[in-house]
């Protein structure tokens, strides 16, 4: 037989206070009975079994209301959690009288939770809804063609040509669009070890600078090089290079006429700064909010014309936030995009044979 959890504590409660009462009664009849007269003890013992009674009764009722009170805070708690496992889409939060007490820091708690929980289901059905959208125009291109082949193309050396073409690009596309989901994904799995690691920032600005340099002959590319040497960030290498490939392989992807990008790297005692800027299409006031969101696209023809899916800038934004560094962006329609990063530096211990005039100095290089 299941019995009420506010009849057990009341009892018990109850039967504490009893206990006590009668102890210390004991105590007092004791000290009473070695100095009073018989009338005494008798008109003693009767207001101390009055009292204890009435103390009993008092105890249980107090008891009952202050479990009760505790156990409705505990029921809201158990209805919310019950209507979001019948209806997990549902935004019902648990509501309380603000107080300082531990059950209202558990509900604050569980609520925080339940936002974070519904951000992440909401997060992956856009995330699916997405997919399905990126998928279905190359399924259907690949589809046609290979249908108009069926039927008659094949025959036509110049149709089957083109088809063949316009097949391979979407297939091209699709693998690019699943490579990114990969990464995307493996972004939000970063191992632990990796958030250990660190990595010189001067040797791999160089070696980005350079690689660009090469693939882009036709452009204008200005390094602002003003790293301190030996100066370490807490960044998996590979990570940071990958950011940096990002940011930079848009700034190419949508420059116009001016082809020439901007890339600014410095450090002072607790920051890495980073800027890539390019002279190009610029993204609308409206958009900047938006342009980290997954598959979000400013102009979706000219942007699957470059090759875009809209999973770079996400993949950027999270890694350098996984990191406890921050990425924003700066634009105006026709002018450009700027892009900057901020990542904390690795504190270094000086020496103990170092002075504190030389740490200063090196600071400051």
């Amino acid at each position: 037989m299941r019995i009420s959890i506010r009849l057990k504590w009341t009892a018990l409660i109850s039967i504490v206070i009893l206990m006590a009462y009668i102890f210390v009664g004991i105590l007092a009849m004791r000290t009473v009975q070695s100095v009073a007269s018989v009338n005494e003890i008798h008109s003693f013992t009767t207001k101390l079994v009055i009292g204890g009674i009435v103390v009993f009764i008092l105890g249980v009722v107090l008891t009952f209301y202050m479990v009760t009170l505790v156990l409705n805070d505990l029921r809201k708690i158990n209805k919310t959690i019950d209507d979001l496992n019948k209806k997990p889409d549902s935004d019902s939060r648990i509501k309380l009288r603000k107080r300082n007490d531990e059950i209202y820091e558990l509900t604050v708690n569980i609520n925080k939770m339940l936002d974070r929980m519904q951000a992440y289901t909401n997060q992956q059905k856009e995330f699916v809804e997405d997919v399905s959208h990126e998928l279905r125009t190359p399924v259907a291109v690949l589809e046609g063609h290979l249908s108009m082949l069926q039927r008659w193309g094949k025959d036509d050396p110049e149709v089957l040509n083109d088809s063949i073409n316009s097949s391979m690009q979407e297939l091209k596309r699709m693998q690019s669009l699943i490579q990114e989901m990969l990464d995307l994904t493996r972004v939000e799995q970063i191992d632990s070890a990796y958030l250990e690691q660190t990595t010189e920032v001067k040797p791999l600005f160089t070696q980005v600078y350079n690689d660009f340099k090469m693939l882009h002959p036709d452009f204008v590319i200005n390094f602002d090089d003003d790293i301190r040497e030996g100066s370490e960030v807490k960044i998996y290498r590979n990570h940071l290079e990958q950011v940096l490939v990002i940011l930079l392989d848009n700034a190419f992807k949508y420059s116009a006429d001016r082809k020439e990008i901007n890339l600014a790297a410095s450090t002072n005692s607790a920051l890495l700064e980073v800027v890539v800027q390019d002279y190009g299409l610029g993204i609308a006031k409206n958009d900047l909010k938006r342009v980290f969101n997954r598959f979000y696209r400013v102009d979706k023809a000219r942007s699957r014309k470059r090759g875009g899916n809209g999973l770079g800038l996400s993949i950027a934004k999270r890694l350098i936030e996984i990191y406890q560094g921050s990425l924003e962006v700066e634009s105006v329609v026709g002018s450009g995009t700027v892009f900057k990063i901020e990542l904390p530096l690795v504190q270094k211990v000086p020496d103990e044979g170092q002075t504190e005039k030389e740490t200063a100095e090196s600071s400051q290089k």
